[in-house]
C-alpha cells in the first residue's frame, strides 16, 4: 500500500468506548448512498461466536497464520488483545474496497484507529464517538444484557482510558441522542469526502 499512489478512496475511522453507539452509527452510515462506504472486515485469531461467518463478520485466522501475516507486514494495524488473541486490519481488505472505488469505514478500537490515522494522515478522518457520560455508558452496557456485572465494570474502567484519547481524533461526535449523532456524523464524513 504505497501512500504516494493513493489516489483511491478515503478512510473513515470510528472509535469509541464499548456502549457509545459507534456500531449503530457505522451501520447507519453504510446505508447512506452518497457517502459510498464499504465496511472494513477485521481479521481475528479468536474463535467464531454464534452465527458469525468468515469473510462477513471477521476473517478468522489461526494464531499462527496471524503471526505469519504480522511477520510478512500484511497488516495496516494489529493488536494482541490477550495472549494469542489478535485483531487487525489486513492491507488487502483496504485495497479490495478501494479497487471497487469506495471509501473504507472502520469500526475499530482506539489504538487501531489512531495507528491508521498516523499511517494515512491526509486520507483518514478519525471520529471518536463519546457517550454523554460514563454513567450513561454503564446504563447502556447493562441494557444490552450480554455481559456479567464484572465484565461491564471492566469495560467501564477501560472506557476512562479510551475517553482520554478523544482529543487525538480529528472530530468528536457526542452520542447524546442517536438522531443528532447520526446527522452530525453524516455531515462530517460528507464534508471530508468532498474536500
Amino acid at each position: 500500500m504505497d501512500q504516494k499512489n493513493n489516489k483511491k478512496g478515503k478512510l473513515i475511522v470510528f472509535s469509541a468506548p464499548s456502549g457509545s453507539g459507534k456500531t449503530t452509527i457505522v451501520r447507519h452510515l453504510l446505508g447512506v448512498e452518497d457517502l459510498n462506504l464499504e465496511f472494513s472486515i477485521s481479521a481475528t485469531s479468536r474463535e467464531k461466536r454464534g452465527t458469525e461467518e468468515h469473510g462477513k463478520d471477521y476473517y478468522f485466522l489461526s494464531a499462527e497464520d496471524f503471526k505469519n501475516k504480522i511477520k510478512n507486514d500484511e497488516f495496516l494495524e494489529w493488536e494482541e488483545v490477550y495472549r494469542d488473541n489478535f485483531y487487525g486490519t489486513l492491507k488487502t481488505e483496504v485495497e479490495r474496497i478501494w479497487a471497487k472505488g469506495k471509501n473504507v469505514i472502520f469500526d475499530i478500537d482506539v489504538s487501531g484507529g489512531l495507528r491508521i490515522k498516523r499511517k494515512f494522515p491526509d486520507e483518514t478522518l478519525a471520529v471518536f464517538v463519546k457517550p454523554p457520560s460514563v454513567d450513561e455508558l454503564k446504563i447502556r452496557l447493562k441494557k444490552r444484557k450480554t455481559e456479567t456485572e464484572d465484565k461491564i465494570n471492566m469495560r467501564v474502567a477501560k472506557s476512562s482510558a479510551e475517553l482520554a484519547t478523544a482529543p487525538l481524533f480529528d472530530t468528536i461526535v457526542i452520542n447524546d441522542t442517536l438522531e443528532h449523532a447520526l446527522e452530525e456524523a453524516h455531515q462530517k464524513i460528507s464534508d471530508f469526502i468532498n474536500s
